[in-house]
């Protein structure tokens, strides 16, 4: 009885040892594997796989693929190469002319060196606050050199060229400062008036219209008259030319005429005297005229019809 129970001892302890076996070597198993796999990095495009060991960079994976670090002594982080964009915040500033504006900026940036940006600004979202400061900086100095008017009115606003020389400065300053990230465009999204004020200035700029247009109406006006009396001045100076030329060609006529008269009298002057007398009819008698006559009288036999 007492060699079966140790038998049966025996036998439960090889058992225990054979499963404690089993359970230390799945355990490297699973061991092995989570150190495989934590040393597997997969970097993939359009991103930058940093890492780490006790905090310092030692290696930076620029390229897409499979890479591999020490498990459990370094750690990875990923950042983008891709452009990305970063909502200003909006901020007031002061124009040439005094006026108050809020002004609301975007920018389009990208991470060029991302151990240096990591060396100086530590993460992404310090990049972009020293990004912001220089763009608000900028943007103010560059908008107080103008007036609140060229900055509103978009016929006459320079803001693309303004914002292209907002982008070059504020990657001046970034690469001075060597934070490893470049600015591809500052863009004014939207200009805003402070409430306090907005009602005034809108009332000025009504004001400044209405006098431009009273301008144009008074220049209008101003065109209108000068092009009136130049076309006075161009008719009458037109009629006088016609009359001229009518009174010349008549006088030249009226010569024409009398020569052919001289011509055609002074072959017959009896004619031309009786010619003439009877033009002398027609102005001096018409139907209430009353003539008084001798009976012997020349014109008398002339008026009856009898004329030898």
């Amino acid at each position: 009885m007492t060699d079966d129970i140790f038998e049966k001892k025996k036998t439960k302890n090889r058992d225990i040892r054979k499963y404690a076996k089993a359970g230390v070597a799945l355990l490297v198993i699973i061991f092995l594997l989570l150190t495989g796999i934590s040393s597997v990095v997969i970097a993939k495009e359009g991103e930058y796989k940093v890492v780490r060991q006790f905090g310092d960079i030692v290696k930076i994976h620029e390229t897409p693929g499979l890479k591999f670090k020490v498990p459990f002594v370094q750690e990875v982080s990923t950042l983008s190469k891709k452009k990305m964009v970063y909502d200003v915040e909006e901020k007031e500033i002061t124009t040439l002319d005094k006026k108050r504006m809020i002004i609301d900026n975007y920018a389009v940036w990208s991470i060029e060196d991302p151990e240096r940006m990591i060396a100086n600004a530590r993460t992404v979202i310090g990049a972009e606050a020293r990004m912001g400061e220089f763009i608000f900086s900028i943007v103010r100095s560059e908008l107080g050199k103008m007036d609140f008017s060229e900055i509103i009115n978009e016929e006459e606003s320079s803001r693309g060229v303004l914002n292209d020389e907002i982008t070059s400065k504020v990657n001046e300053y970034l690469a001075r400062d060597n934070y490893g990230i470049v600015v591809d465009d500052v863009r004014i999204k939207r200009s805003d008036l402070p409430e306090s004020n907005e009602a005034a200035v809108f009332n000025q700029m009504i004001t400044d219209r209405e006098k431009i247009a009273q301008q144009y109406l008074s220049e209008g006006e101003a065109d209108k008259s000068r092009i009136r009396a130049e076309v006075d001045r161009e008719v009458q100076e037109m009629l006088s030319t016609a009359r001229a030329n009518a009174e010349k060609i008549r006088s030249e006529g009226e010569q024409q005429a009398a020569a052919v008269y001289n011509e055609s009298f002074s072959k017959d002057p009896e004619f031309y005297r009786l010619y003439r007398t009877l033009e002398s009819y027609e102005t001096t008698i018409d139907g209430e005229t009353t003539i008084i006559l001798p009976q012997d009288s020349p014109y008398t036999d002339l008026l009856q019809g009898y004329i030898e």
